[in-house]
């Protein structure tokens, strides 16, 4: 990070008063779901299992990956594990933890002494990231095109429907796990489970945005999601040129 260049806020604080400070909620949290939360004792009622570690850090991984896609982590910054910690207002090892599983996605990398570095993607490493899923998933999903009945493609038409309505609300972070659900299921057919295990790798490294380039509006998520359901009426009605022509152009403009 520049000297003198301001830390960028990722979660943004809010100042309640005089050297009071509001924490981010974490996702799937009491407060981060407007209930109201007490400093003080709970009442009386069931007991409730404390969130494991685990738990804690699968939040802190989600809300990190939504700064992320939300353009709140900047590419090539150095974000500080302690620093995330207190503004998250958890302990800092589910941080740390959180951001080794980044670094396995390619997101950050580790920077001794430092904290994590938000990773620089430019728009050639898109495109052969686009390029290889091009060529794992077409001739998987041309295969299964002659074999798979038309009912089984319509069975995909929910969750890309869905991916759609999401993307209609234009929401970035929450179309990207739509979007990868999408292909999960679509891959999932060939019965290859290592198959789908590396391409949603890819496909999440591909979804991490490039600092150089324009992020996506809600028009290029409208524009992908109804890829997806040309996609499923083609295969359904075994038009194997169409299908081929809406996954290459898929790809394509997924490098865009």
């Amino acid at each position: 990070m520049e000297q003198g260049r301001p830390h960028p806020a990722v979660p943004r604080q809010r100042t309640e008063g005089p050297g009071e400070t509001a924490r981010l909620p974490l996702p799937g949290s009491a407060a981060a779901r407007g209930e109201h939360v007490h400093g003080c004792a709970e009442a009386p009622g069931p007991a409730r299992r404390m969130p494991t570690r685990y738990s804690v850090r699968g939040q802190v991984l989600d809300a990190l990956r939504k700064a992320l896609l939300g353009g709140e982590l900047i590419p090539g910054e150095v974000y500080s594990g302690p620093v995330l910690a207190e503004r998250f207002g958890v302990s800092a090892t589910p941080v740390r933890e959180a951001m080794q599983q980044l670094v396995l996605e390619g997101a950050v990398e580790a920077v001794p002494n430092r904290g994590f570095r938000v990773t620089s993607r430019s728009a050639r490493d898109l495109a052969e990231l686009a390029e290889i899923r091009a060529l794992l998933e077409v001739p998987v999903v041309l295969r299964l095109a002659g074999a798979v009945p038309a009912a089984r493609w319509r069975e995909l038409v929910p969750p890309a429907q869905a991916a759609a309505e999401v993307a209609r609300r234009g929401d970035r972070a929450a179309y990207a796990e739509a979007d990868r659900a999408f292909h999960r299921a679509l891959l999932g057919l060939a019965g290859n489970r290592q198959l789908v295990a590396v391409a949603d790798g890819l496909h999440r490294r591909a979804q991490w945005p490039a600092p150089d380039g324009p992020a996506s509006s809600t028009a290029d998520l409208v524009a992908d999601a109804a890829e997806h359901l040309a996609l499923l009426e083609a295969l359904a009605a075994q038009d194997l040129r169409t299908a081929e022509e809406l996954l290459r152009g898929h790809f394509t403009g997924a490098a865009r």
